[in-house]
């Protein structure tokens, strides 16, 4: 059973390239960027520990559609083609809470890797 609080809102920003998401009056914004190299599919997290695939080149990534899967998750649709991943709302509380987090981690890995992103692509 799911232990994370169900947004109340999620609103997607096209232009912006954001997801927002709202949880009684804190509102947490995830860049599309963000929510692709995060994907929970098999293709980002691989099949077991220590197979992840590290995202790069995806500064410009876009959000085409979300939808609701059942009552425990949605699908988002990025423009690069991936749509794989089923984002439940346990993991979508998580990225929320720990963004900055996650983030400064996954900026490491791409420092570690020689990768160097566009800025404001």
């Amino acid at each position: 059973m799911s232990q994370a609080p169900l947004p109340s809102e999620i609103q997607l920003h096209k232009q912006s390239r954001k997801l927002e998401l709202v949880y009684d009056d804190k509102h947490y914004f995830l860049s599309a960027e963000f929510l692709r190299v995060h994907s929970p599919s098999a293709e980002v997290k691989g099949h077991g520990s220590g197979q992840e695939v590290l995202q790069i080149q995806k500064e410009n990534v876009g959000i085409n559609n979300i939808e609701p899967v059942g009552h425990y998750a949605i699908k988002i649709y990025f423009d690069d083609g991936h749509d794989s991943g089923l984002f439940s709302w346990d993991y979508l509380y998580n990225l929320c809470i720990n963004r900055d987090n996650y983030w400064q981690k996954y900026l490491g890995k791409l420092m570690a890797e020689g990768y160097e992103r566009q800025r404001d692509a």
